[in-house]
């Protein structure tokens, strides 16, 4: 793996599994949740909501080892 893509891999796995966490619940949840009568949003049952404006991850890079300077 060149050095480049190794040095964001931890972060684009964790980006990956927060992508993740926040997909709405799918469609037979809400009938089964509320029941066949009742008209609701997918996004009202999901725990963790998040927008890449609102509120970040705070994720940082791993650390590097500084390279010698001359």
């Amino acid at each position: 793996m060149p050095k480049k893509m190794r040095k964001r891999y931890q972060k684009k796995i964790k980006l990956s599994k927060a992508n993740r966490r926040t997909k709405w619940a799918p469609v037979w949840v809400v009938l089964k949740k509320l029941g066949t009568g009742k008209r609701a949003h997918p996004s009202a049952i999901t725990r963790s909501r998040r927008s890449w404006r609102r509120t970040k991850l705070k994720i940082k890079p791993r650390r590097q080892k500084k390279q010698q300077l001359g």
